[in-house]
């Protein structure tokens, strides 16, 4: 027979001699019972004045059905194998419809959405809550980098959201999500607040979602994430689903970063960002052996006559804050950056050689993504364990497609299990700097090495046009 013995948990332990103090909740805490004097438990009032802001969206998209394939039919290789008896395709044209949500935002007719809700409609048509009228909307201004957009009615005295503070948002906040989930017309699903500040999901250019498990489903995908008063805290704009049903893992665009992005577009019909001309990284494990703070951005990349060139940054600098705001990683570098208007000084706060300093930098208009490097080239050798290099000239550039603008040395091989593969080196990547020193050649490089033999050393490599940073010990 087996015998099942319970042990009691006790306040003190002991295992093995050693013994641990378990904390304990209060024994007597108040239980109170929910049916109690008839009542129900609603957020009815607050969340009523809130749904009448949050309108369905309903677009059309019209296209040749027979596009790709003429497309493909202009390729010479067709061209070639049919000769001048290339079949002509007659054109169909289809149209697709598909769902969403927005919220009205004024009086007048002024309604936010996601931009993939809208990007490339031929027709939008808004439906109001308890009301079968069809508005024809038009599109005010996109922004595709945060997934908003801003379309407008012809409407009057419309029920506007009143915008909640979305800094001040804390994980397990109560909060709804109302939208038109599957076309069924306006729902509203609650949930918490999962997580917060939630980047590289891949969905943006500019990320800083909330989480939530409200159910968000599509059709969802615009509408509002309120709290518990009503107060509009987010835009739904997406979930992380393998079937695409609710997993409990949907995101909304934070109120704050909407309330910018829909202002500027109402106000100028574009949006306008500041721009630094730095590339950025993250404080791996292994950087933050080499600075005092242990939160920021590093620099990867200075362009030329740049905002941050003319600051006196500098590659390797750990960017801190920027105007007192706090900086933990680059994604947040990257959206306060982004959220400041060009033309406009910030104060940088940075550390460089472990000493903290401070910058001004007046802010220059982001008509471009950060570019790259200048060129040169010559031999191979291989002043690093594991590594096979070749320096760029003409002949090696046309080789392997390497971009007239970009110098440095190539990496044309990584052994395995070599010190080279371990501190993260790939084929094709091209070695720029070393600490403060740009490599345009073996011989810098080689020197750039003895230059710091005795010490840890970040090494910017040029990975597909992206800048990345390896240490090397």
């Amino acid at each position: 027979m087996k015998k099942i013995i319970l042990l009691s948990l006790v306040a003190s332990l002991s295992l093995f001699g050693a013994t641990i103090d378990i904390a304990q909740m209060p024994k007597d805490s108040e239980r109170k019972d929910a049916t109690a004097s008839n009542v129900i438990l609603s957020y009815n009032t607050a969340i009523k004045e809130a749904k009448k802001s949050v309108v369905n969206i309903a677009t059309t998209k019209k296209s040749k059905q027979n596009d790709q394939l003429n497309e493909l039919m202009q390729n010479p290789f067709f061209k070639e194998f049919f000769g001048n008896k290339m079949p002509e395709l007659k054109q169909q044209e289809r149209k697709s419809h598909s769902l969403g949500s927005g919220v009205i935002i004024s009086a007048n007719g002024y309604i936010v959405t996601n931009n993939h809700v809208v990007e490339g409609a031929d027709e939008i048509v808004v439906t109001l809550p308890d009301d079968e009228k069809e508005y024809k909307a038009k599109v005010i201004g996109e922004d595709p980098k945060t997934d908003l957009a801003v379309v407008k009615i012809e409407a009057k005295d419309l029920q506007v959201a009143k915008f909640g503070d979305s800094s001040n948002l804390l994980e397990g906040d109560l909060v709804f999500a109302i939208g038109n989930p599957f076309g069924v017309g306006e729902t509203i699903t609650q949930g918490i607040i999962s997580a917060l500040n939630k980047n590289n999901v891949g969905l943006n250019q500019y990320e800083n979602f909330i989480q939530t498990d409200a159910s968000i489903n599509p059709g969802n995908s615009g509408g509002a994430l309120v709290d518990s008063r009503g107060a509009l805290i987010g835009i739904n704009s997406a979930i992380l689903s393998k079937t695409g049903g609710n997993n409990g893992i949907g995101f909304a665009i934070p109120s704050n970063m909407v309330q910018k992005i829909a202002t500027s577009l109402v106000e100028t019909g574009k949006i306008e960002r500041g721009f630094m001309g730095v590339s950025i990284s993250d404080l791996t494990n292994d950087l933050k052996e080499l600075y005092e703070n242990k939160q920021g951005s590093v620099i990867l990349m200075i362009e030329k006559n740049s905002p941050a060139e003319k600051g006196g940054l500098q590659v390797s600098d750990l960017i801190l804050e920027v105007d007192g705001i706090k900086v933990k990683n680059s994604n947040e570098l990257k959206n306060t950056v982004a959220s400041i208007a060009p033309d406009k000084t910030i104060t940088i706060t940075y550390e460089r050689d472990k000493k903290v300093k401070t910058t001004k930098i007046k802010l220059a208009k982001m008509d471009a993504e950060e570019v790259v490097a200048s060129s040169d080239g010559k031999a191979t050798t291989t002043p690093i364990e594991g590594l096979s290099l070749l320096e760029i000239n003409d002949k090696t550039r046309a080789q392997y497609q390497i971009p007239k603008e970009v110098e440095g040395v190539l990496v044309l091989e990584v052994k395995e299990d070599s010190k080279a593969e371990k501190m993260g080196f790939r084929e094709g990547d091209i070695i720029i700097q070393v600490e403060q020193m740009h490599i345009t050649s073996l011989k810098e490089l080689n020197g750039a090495l003895k230059t710091y033999k005795n010490s840890k050393k970040r090494v910017i490599i040029n990975r597909q046009n992206y800048r990345a940073i390896l240490v090397m010990p």
